[in-house]
């Protein structure tokens, strides 16, 4: 039965009712079907030919000496074939170094009109001779502008007489997982290919201090490295960097170098030939639920401060056990984040810092130096050490005197508590405190003796706390941990 039959046993109304509503319902699936052909693009071929040109092989060259002896085939002494063996190795100079070349391949492309190319670390990474072959074929002799290791980024520059294709940055915080991409570059030597996928994820660390990684899974092999991850606006918000793989090959798990970190190094390259990241001059912690309410701080955000060094944090007045709640006007969740914060802003600059200290958000006003300065000074602090042991928190604790102090390296201002034994089923034991580790602080006050810690956890107890916070030291590296008070 058709709608037309069924209306003449309905009212009027009730059929411009059923007009209208399959009107509107045919209206909204036209417009879903728009939307999703809006969302899923029929193809690439538009976009990767815009981007192309401005995408870059690399070959570099690289020689390396090697020795005949350890190359060279090995003769009986005073074998007949030993002369000709000899001149045909070494030449007739008799030449012990054979040095050889090796190459490697890579991808890059090109953010600037007069021939900047930006590519990866490891790509050009003891070359000799760098080469790049655009996608119009043409080839030319690039020089190093400088590198980061750091991030794995390393900066190009080649000239010629007329002005070269480019691509631009993009925000790679305005991107979204879930949002199309695509990856360019010289997969496997094959030359120019193109990838298409997703953003999978955004923020991952692999293992530098700086990492703010895409993950895509537009396939990424060797020879992708240093190539542009691109939005669908034809913006580089990515530079393809490593692929997490059992094989060696491309399973959909790639990274790229966020746009927003790649932005900043390849800028400070170009002007200074090399990084110059703000330092503050901490060590700094993640800050736990335990440490939060240790402390009496009502959320486990910041980053607690371990240790300040002779630099723009003590000058500013910052002190071990603050808690970095903001830096320069933006808030801190973690030590990740402040890291990076204070990485990108510019040495020398006067920034407030807030932090929290005894119950109160102090603002300190600090001006930042430059890390690698500092890195470069090495300043490394010391470690631990004993005396008379006494039991308080479920471990065996003593005082330094010199001769421990002697035994253990410490210089004669060190001072706290050494850790001579940890009961296995205590709180301490759990948190990985071990015995030789130092406790220099207890709720943020000094201590020397074990009555001190035993002073600060009655101190919390009565405070309603229901644990201690301590700051130890093993080796070099100080930490907080928050040690149960028990019932």
């Amino acid at each position: 039965m058709t709608l037309r039959a069924v209306t003449r046993y309905l009212p009027h109304p009730v059929f411009q009712f059923l007009q209208l509503l399959v009107l509107g319902l045919l209206f909204m699936l036209a417009q879903a079907t728009l939307l999703a052909a809006q969302e899923r693009p029929e193809s690439f071929a538009d976009l990767a030919e815009r981007v192309s040109p401005a995408v870059v092989n690399i070959t570099t060259t690289t020689t390396i000496a090697t020795r005949l002896d350890r190359d060279g085939p090995r003769l009986p002494e005073g074998s007949p074939f030993e002369d000709f063996f000899r001149d045909f190795f070494e030449g007739p100079q008799g030449r012990p170094d054979r040095p050889r070349q090796s190459q490697a391949l890579g991808s890059g492309f090109i953010i600037s009109d007069d021939g900047y190319i930006v590519t990866n670390n490891h790509v050009i990474d003891g070359a000799d001779e760098i080469l790049i072959e655009t996608f119009s074929g043409l080839q030319l002799n690039a020089r190093l502008v400088g590198t980061d290791p750091a991030t794995d980024l390393a900066l190009l520059k080649v000239d010629h007489d007329s002005p070269l294709p480019s691509v631009p940055w993009g925000d790679a915080e305005e991107a979204r997982v879930g949002d199309w991409v695509i990856a360019v570059g010289n997969p496997l030597g094959q030359g120019f290919s193109v990838s298409a996928g997703i953003i999978s994820a955004r923020g991952r660390a692999l293992q530098g201090n700086f990492d703010d990684y895409i993950q895509t899974d537009a396939a990424i092999n060797r020879g992708n490295s240093g190539g542009p991850l691109f939005n669908m606006a034809g913006e580089v918000i990515g530079v393809n960097t490593a692929i997490l793989s059992p094989t060696g090959g491309s399973i959909g798990i790639g990274f790229a170098m966020s746009s927003n970190v790649a932005v900043n190094v390849i800028e400070q390259l170009r002007e200074f030939g090399s990084t110059r990241r703000g330092w503050l001059g901490v060590r700094i912690q993640d800050l736990t639920e335990e440490m939060a309410e240790a402390i009496g701080l009502d959320r486990a955000e910041g980053a607690m401060v371990t240790e300040v060094m002779d630099g723009p944090a003590r000058e500013g007045g910052m002190l071990s056990g603050d808690v970095i709640l903001r830096f320069d006007g933006s808030p801190v969740r973690d030590t990740r984040m402040l890291v990076r914060r204070v990485a990108d802003a510019p040495v020398g600059a006067a920034v407030d810092v807030e932090v929290f200290r005894d119950g109160e958000e102090l603002i300190l006003a600090v001006t930042l130096g430059q890390r690698e300065l500092a890195e470069a000074a090495d300043r490394v602090p010391a470690p631990a050490a004993p005396e008379t042991p006494q039991r308080v928190l479920g471990m065996e604790v003593q005082p330094l005197d010199d001769a421990l102090r002697a035994e253990l390296d410490l210089p004669a201002s060190a001072l706290g508590l050494v850790v001579r034994a940890v009961d296995p089923d205590s709180d301490a034991a759990q948190k990985g405190i071990q015995p030789g580790d130092l406790i220099i602080e207890a709720n943020q006050q000094p201590v020397s003796s074990a009555d001190d810690l035993q002073q600060r956890a009655d101190d919390a107890r009565e405070a309603g706390r229901r644990s201690v916070l301590v700051l130890l030291r093993r080796g070099s590296d100080p930490r907080f941990v928050a040690l149960s008070l028990g019932e």
